[in-house]
């Protein structure tokens, strides 16, 4: 099994996608994210990482231009890209959302395909390679959690867009499940795709991350690969959690 350790590390590419100072406020009291600035490179997977309500999911829906902010810049292949032209660059994938909900899982998959202009062979691949074949016929609402969260990814692969942000990818599936969807986002990132990805569980973020953004009260605590962290922590051979609680 490949992991972080064992992966040649992509950031010596220059960066595609650069956040500076972003910060987001909620009224005079609540701070979403403060300040956040970070890098991606091309055929980069850079976890998001911290647990719930660390403002993992104000940082991804900022940097697609959903949620209006405060202050800070986010810049595309040295472009500085305004919130209404995001769209184009990069393909945002939330937590917890199932569209078309009376439409069958076949139905929905064929529309996107259509509207991406994707080849059928591409979109029967895609199909398999996330095991989403046993329910095309059912219709969303009567999916699983596993098999909603393996339409919302089918989704976003079939994307054109060379960023993907995912926020929590790996929800509601089971360790062999997240492996082989861990193995499917390896090799999107190794053909070039940059890939976003906000996990809250310190393990799995470990397992598919080349690196990472340690994420507490919408602060940026620690960044870099497992052996910078490690560095800056003290712990040549502290896990991502270790490393974690260290830093926050």
């Amino acid at each position: 099994m490949s992991t972080v350790n064992d992966r040649s590390s992509p950031d010596r590419a220059p960066p595609s996608l650069r956040v500076a100072n972003l910060t987001k406020r909620y009224g005079s009291d609540a701070t979403g994210v403060d300040g956040v600035t970070f890098t991606a490179a091309p055929g980069e997977i850079l976890g998001v990482i911290g647990p719930n309500g660390a403002g993992k999911t104000t940082l991804l829906e900022a940097v697609a231009g959903l949620l209006p902010v405060n202050s800070g810049e986010v810049f595309w292949r040295g472009e500085r890209l305004q919130a209404d032209r995001r769209r184009s660059a990069l393909f945002y994938l939330p937590d917890g959302v199932r569209p078309y909900q009376n439409q069958s899982a076949l139905q929905v998959v064929s529309f996107v395909g259509s509207v991406f202009r994707r080849s059928e062979a591409d979109i029967r691949s895609i199909i398999e390679e996330l095991g989403l074949r046993p329910v095309l016929r059912k219709r969303v609402h009567a999916l699983s959690k596993g098999y909603a969260r393996r339409l919302m990814l089918t989704i976003g692969l079939l994307a054109p867009h060379d960023l993907l942000l995912m926020d929590e990818p790996f929800d509601g599936f089971d360790l062999r499940q997240t492996q082989d969807v861990m193995d499917t986002l390896r090799r999107q990132a190794a053909s070039g795709r940059t890939l976003i990805l906000s996990i809250h569980q310190l393990r799995d973020a470990e397992r598919v991350c080349d690196r990472f953004i340690l994420l507490s009260a919408g602060q940026v605590r620690g960044s870099g690969g497992l052996a910078d962290l490690r560095a800056q922590t003290g712990l040549p051979n502290g896990s991502l959690e270790e490393i974690f609680l260290v830093l926050t």
